[in-house]
């Protein structure tokens, strides 16, 4: 978080593009879960049989108060789409159909801007964070730079300033838009049921704390990665600088060896970074099918045997479940990006 915040100055001159940012996120994360909740009216419409709809006579809701707002909005709507069932079922299919396709439509909408904005703000941070660099290299004092190698300063200058550009994007994902999905979509769920909720957060924590395992060494990998990159590119530079004394000396197959045993060195540490990083996505996906394995097992029983949840309504949770899955992954692959 020390480092983070080093970089978050950079960010102070472009923070109206990070607060556009965070707003068209809140309308993503909203309607994020909307996108699966309006599925509820398109499955009464097409699996509930006409005798269950029609004749019903559900009576008008009536607004009362703040605290059954909710409950009033539920029942205002399956009001109105009961009615058009009554009137005409295919209009009631219709709009159903154009509902959901306008929740989807602006869900991506707010998802483009959000992007769109983060975009200025992160090549903003990557140009004034390359200037400082650059100033800072030209003031140091010619001593510096017979100590350090100056391959290891145009790593930083080229390399590792996009691998900071790569997690601060990461970072501010994992601070605002994948956490806002999550609770917003949790904030459904609860809607929906909240027996269900509970049951699937008794079981997160532990798939979370798999994954964790996972990212732990990435850090150490990572460093000696950039590390060797740097010393190979230090190499490079020595060579071409002194190319003439080099063959002067037959000295050419001295230093493609040390090249070579440079460059397997740094495949050999690139290998297994990578395997490491790769090892996430697959894990996290089993542990969430995992989850949602138990998921279906307890809501079946919710809707087949208890007959306390409506089958519209278990599928619609279903959707939501797998919503809060996809960020939690997202979030898991941005943890990794930030050790990195």
């Amino acid at each position: 978080m020390v480092y983070f915040k080093k970089i978050l100055r950079y960010a102070i001159p472009y923070k109206s593009f990070g607060y556009l940012n965070i707003f068209f996120n809140v309308l993503y994360a909203i309607f994020s879960g909307l996108s699966f909740l309006v599925l509820m009216p398109l499955f009464k419409v097409i699996f509930k049989k006409e005798s269950q709809i029609k004749g019903v006579q559900l009576p008008e809701p009536k607004y009362e108060n703040f605290s059954s707002l909710a409950d009033y909005l539920q029942d205002s709507f399956n009001y109105y789409i009961a009615t058009l069932v009554e009137e005409d079922k295919s209009s009631a299919l219709l709009f159903v159909i154009v509902l959901i396709v306008s929740i989807f439509l602006l869900k991506n909408l707010f998802n483009y801007l959000a992007m769109y904005f983060i975009t200025f703000l992160r090549n903003g941070i990557l140009k004034d964070l390359r200037n400082d660099l650059f100033q800072k290299t030209v003031d140091l004092p010619l001593s510096y730079f017979s100590e350090k190698r100056k391959g290891d300063v145009m790593a930083r200058i080229g390399t590792d300033v996009l691998e900071i550009q790569h997690s601060f994007l990461a970072m501010l994902e994992l601070l605002f838009r994948e956490p806002l999905t999550i609770l917003f979509t949790v904030l459904f769920m609860l809607f929906l049921s909240v027996d269900l909720t509970i049951f699937i957060f008794i079981f997160i924590p532990f798939a979370g704390y798999f994954i964790s395992l996972i990212g732990k060494s990435l850090k150490r990998k990572s460093d000696r990665v950039q590390k060797e990159q740097g010393n190979f590119l230090s190499l490079l530079e020595e060579t071409l600088g002194g190319l003439k004394i080099i063959k002067a000396f037959n000295a050419e197959e001295k230093f493609n060896n040390k090249f070579s045993d440079s460059t397997q060195k740094h495949e050999s540490y690139l290998n297994k970074l990578i395997n490491r990083t790769n090892l996430a996505s697959p894990t996290s996906e089993f542990l969430g099918i995992a989850v949602f394995g138990v998921l279906l097992w307890y809501g079946g029983n919710l809707v087949l045997i208890e007959k306390t949840l409506d089958g519209e309504a278990f599928i619609a949770f279903l959707g939501l479940a797998y919503n809060v899955l996809t960020p939690a992954k997202a979030i898991s692959k941005a943890s990794y990006s930030i050790k990195k």
